[in-house]
């Protein structure tokens, strides 16, 4: 089906602004250096692409990696899965973060609830991980071992990781709002022997004690044969549990740190699939593909350098954590917050922007959508001077939140919407600093990532929605999953649908200008009298709409029978769901979509299930409303709200 793509403008790059981004001056690197001259955007991806090993190996130059033996080939092979990058080099993550370090100079700013606002220079970073990594060594860690982190998104916890990756340890981490059994269900998969966590958090202005989680982490992940707690919170003593140290009492400072040379595919972290049905997957990225794919965003891409401050709103759960981390690569400081978003108001994330000093601002549609449907403003309150883009993920950010950032925030900005996964920690398209913005488009496909939309037969396509595919290698691929005999759950998850050709499960749209529109994922598509239709095209519609704080689209196809769609709308507390407030729903989807997607019933709810990263839980919901029980559905600890499935049980056993 093919849509419009018009988009109003509503920013454009001055020509100085081009002149100096990052990507203007690769292209001119290319030129002076190479003798190859691109002129524009989608001529370098379209290269990028086509001459796939000379691009990455030009980033390779370009980003200054430094490797201790050289490579002997950029890529062995174009086959997936199975790729190898950079076969022979040895090199080291955490070495490339310090590699800018200014003693003197901001490295970390840290905001949380219960601990106010701090900052940590480059020296304090480098003494700390020093002492954590020599700690580590003196208890016997080595390269390839498993170090888990139970920890929220402090600076302890980039310190943690840093000290891993320096020794060639392998890194994974849940955040403390996880549900016990679904830290569990992630960490005895990996056997690690370390353990780092937070004796409690604070959220939304409550403080939560977490000795009996970490207690019942430690008995039920018996690899672990030490834990190092940090005293956030002052929940509890220390010594109340076994085989457990203080932060405080490993830090010595009388150490250097050192990195170990490892091979370009030596592990860095395990992260994790969402794991809404059965166990989640443990995602195995490399040192050095996780290492270039950063330098090639932040480098080239995207205007990040040394005189930034970087700040993506995330928890240590979600990819964006680790793609945080990576702002150190390009030495940017990074700023770090823990807590609410809401507590004590909405003004609470714009406010420590302003004062963190931050010039990139990276943050999700639903936060947007959030401030949106309170009306708040942050230009009457902050004047943002500082701030020159913002970043958008976790889902499609709608035209309407495209105009408001322009509205109220800030006029002059830059905004980027970007979709891209945990799986390969990084974006398959998103903004450019040297194109216009377009209300609901995103301007082109990232660099080095051979995006293509495919018809249900494997057919490339322009114009109209497809399945979102990768038919290249990326150096930031999946090694592969641990514990994966044969692969069967990476082949499984990724190219199952077609051969050798990655399917990511979001539906695309690729216009012929380069651009593309992404229409949310296209395992929870509705199909109306065979017309196929992303969810976020009718959240959209539905954002507009004063009484809706929140929506959930369900379509249920059953076997020889139409399909039956179901609107689930989140109220504002005085409002309720009147035959004329579901007239107005119904006029609206029919005027600005189409009447083939009035919803057949709209049921009013008190919230959306949504897993701990707030994504909406619309497959296992489909599921449960087909009859399938929760246990085949979802693992409820994967969820933020869990108590929130009640309801389409009862539901299901209404409408079967």
């Amino acid at each position: 089906m093919s849509l419009s793509v018009e988009g109003s403008v509503l920013w454009k790059p001055t020509e100085e602004q081009i002149a100096n981004s990052n990507i203007t001056r690769f292209q001119n690197w290319l030129k002076q250096n190479k003798n190859i001259s691109i002129s524009s955007v989608q001529d370098l991806w379209k290269w990028s692409v086509d001459e796939l090993e000379t691009f990455w190996g030009l980033v390779w130059e370009y980003g200054e990696v430094h490797s201790s033996a050289p490579y002997q080939q950029v890529l062995s092979s174009r086959k997936m899965p199975g790729a190898k990058w950079f076969e022979g080099a040895r090199l080291n993550y955490a070495q490339h973060c310090f590699r800018y370090i200014v003693p003197n100079k901001t490295a970390i700013i840290f905001q949380s609830e219960n601990k106010g606002y701090k900052e940590f220079t480059w020296e304090d970073l480098l003494r700390k991980t020093a002492s954590v990594a020599n700690y580590l060594k003196e208890q016997g860690v080595q390269k390839g071992d498993r170090v888990v982190s139970y920890m929220p998104n402090i600076p302890e916890t980039v310190i943690a990781f840093l000290a891993c990756a320096s020794i060639g340890a392998i890194w994974s981490s849940c955040s403390p709002d996880f549900g016990t059994n679904s830290v569990i269900d992630r960490f005895r998969q990996i056997d690690p022997v370390f353990l780092f966590a937070v004796d409690g958090y604070q959220y939304n202005g409550k403080t939560f004690n977490k000795k009996e989680v970490i207690e019942r982490i430690q008995q039920e992940v018996p690899s672990i044969k030490k834990t190092i707690l940090v005293s956030y919170t002052d929940s509890f003593d220390p010594t109340e549990l076994q085989d457990t140290d203080k932060w405080e009492d490993i830090l010595n400072f009388g150490v250097e740190l050192s990195f170990e040379q490892l091979p370009f595919d030596h592990p860095l972290w395990i992260l994790y699939s969402s794991g809404t049905t059965g166990l989640p997957k443990p995602i195995v990225h490399g040192h050095g593909g996780i290492l270039i794919e950063q330098i090639k965003t932040s480098s080239i891409e995207q205007n990040f350098n040394s005189e930034d401050c970087i700040f993506w709103f995330t928890t240590t759960s979600w990819m964006m954590w680790n793609s945080l981390i990576g702002g150190l690569v390009s030495g940017a400081t990074i700023a770090l917050y823990d807590g609410s978003p809401t507590y004590p108001n909405l003004g609470v994330l714009w406010d420590f922007v302003e004062k963190s000093k931050v010039t990139i601002l990276g943050t999700s549609a639903a936060y947007i959508n959030l401030c949106m449907k309170y009306n708040f403003r942050p230009k009457e309150y902050f004047p943002l001077k500082e701030l020159k883009a913002i970043f958008s993920t976790a889902s499609p950010l709608t035209e309407n939140a495209y105009k408001w950032v322009y509205e109220n925030v800030k006029k002059d900005i830059l905004l980027s919407s970007t979709s891209g996964g945990t799986d390969v920690c990084s974006a398959f398209v998103g903004g450019t600093p040297v194109l216009p913005v377009r209300s609901g488009i995103i301007p082109t496909r990232t660099l080095g990532v051979k995006v293509e939309s495919f018809d249900d037969d494997g057919n490339p396509i322009k114009g109209s929605v497809g399945e979102l595919v990768i038919t290249a290698p990326m150096p930031s691929m999946p090694l592969y999953f641990w514990n994966d005999k044969d692969n069967v759950r990476y082949l499984e998850s990724y190219f199952e649908t077609f051969k050798n050709v990655w399917r990511h499960g979001d539906w695309i749209q690729i216009n012929n200008d380069g651009s593309c529109v992404i229409y949310g994922r296209s395992d929870s598509t509705i199909n109306r009298s065979g017309i196929r239709m992303g969810t976020s095209e009718i959240y959209k519609i539905l954002d507009v709409i004063p009484e809706i704080l929140e929506s959930l689209i369900i379509d249920l196809e059953y076997s020889g029978k139409d399909s039956f769609m179901s609107l689930f709308v989140v109220l504002h507390p005085s409002v309720k769901l009147t035959d004329e407030l579901k007239h107005v729903i119904n006029k609206q989807i029919k005027q600005n979509l189409s009447p083939r997607f009035v919803p057949d019933a709209i049921y009013a709810i008190e919230e959306v299930p949504k897993t701990l990263n707030g994504k909406k839980l619309e497959v296992p919901i489909r599921k449960i409303l087909l009859g399938m029980p929760i246990e085949k559905s979802i693992n409820p600890d994967s969820m933020a709200n869990p108590n929130s499935l009640q309801y389409f049980v009862d539901l299901a056993s209404r409408i079967s």
